[in-house]
């Protein structure tokens, strides 16, 4: 027998300061004394030391509080299972948080690996700092990887009453980040890649998203396919006592111990860059976008059809970071536990699809035996990241000969608005990551099918027993992905072609669309350097 996909063995080889980024191109002699300067300088940079730590965990006494009120009939209608409903849309997922921001009365927890300095990501600190005023406590913890630009406003937030910041596996370098990958790669070059929003140890809101403008449809130029879940009731209090592992864990640093007092801010710059953001005309079309939503109206209102289902977090340690967990003690195990063998059907959606050798071996051995297998990534055209395109690429031929249907979605120029009228993305790249087998229980998180994901950073998602969930992503996969994405097969003569379905009828083409001839070529060149570890 076949070991299943979800055995997802990867293994990185050991990391040290030497294996920093491949650079090109000569350096003058100058240029080489100041970049000797500055490894220097990021040789005697270091963390501080971990000190004392205040310890906090989530609130279990919130029963009483307006979210927890409303559920709890629900809840006792529904012993033992969470309340699951899905958010496909950009600006419901983001109207979601916000609503959550404003309905905590206790506590907010919040964890991601992106906060973009833009306009969503902006009112989204707005709101915490708005729910603090008022009360609640809001503890935000963020990967370090991409909060470069963010740190006066971040420490000017910390420094509200009843707000805590505190940054995982930081830099010691705060101006000169690339610097550090050179001096302490094996380290920085794991990340935290888990994302959670949580009211009040009630509800909470997992999945692909990041906080930024592309993942809400706020962006003028891309929008990300995604996909989060709300969770109501055990899946929130999982995702609560998860959170509280990693906020209390010896890689999550309080902000004000890595931005120094130099650097501090004014207490009024988060306001003022707040305003300035709301002043805008983008910004005040798309908050009026969001206020007619009727999403909106059913979440104000407590009337979201909820699905109740039987639903299991599956995480990494955060010491995972630190290479101090052993493969057993993984996610991708407990993701493979809980999901099973697929018998009928497996359904992969995954933006960063990087299967490796035997994971690739894995999914044709299961197309040979009769399972349904299928496979939704981004094209060379649609994605966001060509090294990752080169990873997938070279095992594209082989899960074909197998028997694998392998779609990859098109970078749609004037793509659909997300019902809010001429406000909307002119582009869109897949970022959901999302598992169903045998139409009866799917997964929803952080988690891409690569060996970066695998091996390297931390991740978090729900698995959720939900036929009714599963039908949906198999609904998707087989009526609106053909229209939005190409269809790869061999022709007779065992050559890649890609299919585009139109109203006119399909389009054949026979190199990869959209894509130059110079991308194509320097992804056939990243395909044969043995960097899928890096993936």
């Amino acid at each position: 027998m076949c070991a299943p996909a979800w055995t997802w063995r990867g293994r990185a080889p050991a990391a040290s300061a030497s294996s920093s980024p491949a650079r090109s191109g000569r350096t003058a002699p100058g240029g080489w004394l100041l970049l000797a300067g500055a490894v220097t300088l990021g040789g005697c940079a270091s963390l501080p030391p971990p000190g004392p730590r205040p310890v906090s965990s989530a609130f279990t006494d919130t029963g009483a509080t307006a979210l927890g009120s409303a559920l709890a009939p629900l809840a006792a209608a529904h012993p033992g299972l969470s309340g699951i409903y899905p958010l496909s849309e950009g600006r419901d997922a983001f109207a979601a948080r916000i609503l959550l921001a404003q309905r905590a009365e206790r506590s907010l927890d919040i964890q991601y690996y992106i906060w973009r300095n833009d306009l969503t990501g902006m009112l989204m600190l707005d709101a915490l700092r708005s729910a603090a005023a008022r009360g609640v406590r809001v503890r935000l913890l963020l990967d370090d990887n991409n909060t470069s630009g963010l740190d006066d406003i971040l420490l000017a937030l910390a420094r509200q009453p009843n707000v805590e910041v505190r940054l995982f596996n930081p830099f010691a370098l705060r101006g000169w980040r690339s610097i550090g990958y050179l001096t302490d790669f094996a380290r920085l070059n794991r990340r935290m890649h888990n994302k959670s929003f949580t009211a009040d140890n009630q509800v909470t809101i997992v999945g692909g998203r990041n906080i930024g403008d592309e993942y809400f449809g706020a962006a003028a130029d891309l929008l990300f396919v995604d996909l989060d879940v709300i969770a109501a009731g055990p899946a929130a209090r999982a995702v609560s006592a998860d959170f509280d592992r990693y906020w209390n864990s010896r890689s999550a640093y309080p902000i004000a111990a890595l931005v120094h007092d130099a650097a501090a801010p004014g207490p009024s710059v988060l306001a003022q860059r707040v305003a300035a953001v709301r002043a805008q005309p983008a910004a005040q079309a798309y908050l009026d976008a969001i206020r007619t939503l009727p999403f909106v109206e059913q979440l104000a209102q407590r009337r979201l059809p909820l699905e109740w289902a039987a639903a299991r977090l599956v995480s990494d340690a955060p010491d995972k970071v630190l290479g101090a967990e052993q493969p057993q003690a993984r996610m991708s195990a407990a993701l493979r536990e809980l999901m099973g063998e697929p018998r009928r059907r497996l359904d992969l959606v995954s933006p960063y699809f990087v299967p490796g050798s035997e994971t690739t071996q894995s999914l044709a051995a299961m197309a040979r035996q009769g399972v349904q297998v299928r496979i939704l990534t981004n094209s060379l055209q649609a994605t966001d990241v060509a090294a990752v395109h080169a990873g997938y690429a070279k095992r594209r031929r082989a899960l074909l000969q197998a028997g694998v249907t392998v779609y990859e979605l098109r970078r749609i120029g004037g793509a659909p608005q997300q019902r809010a009228g001429s406000f909307g993305s002119s582009a869109s790249s897949l970022h959901a990551k999302t598992f169903g087998v045998d139409g009866q229980r799917i997964f929803v998180g952080s988690f891409n099918l690569d060996l970066r994901s695998i091996d390297l950073n931390t991740e978090m998602g729900l698995v959720i027993e939900s036929a009714a969930l599963a039908d949906k992503l198999d609904a998707r996969l087989t009526q609106v992905t053909p229209g939005r994405a190409y269809e790869v097969r061999l022709d007779t003569d065992g050559k890649l072609i890609w299919l585009q379905h139109t109203d006119g009828g399909v389009v054949r083409y026979h190199e990869e669309p959209g894509a130059s001839v110079l991308k194509r070529a320097g992804v056939r060149v990243l395909s044969w350097l043995p960097i899928d570890w890096l993936l």
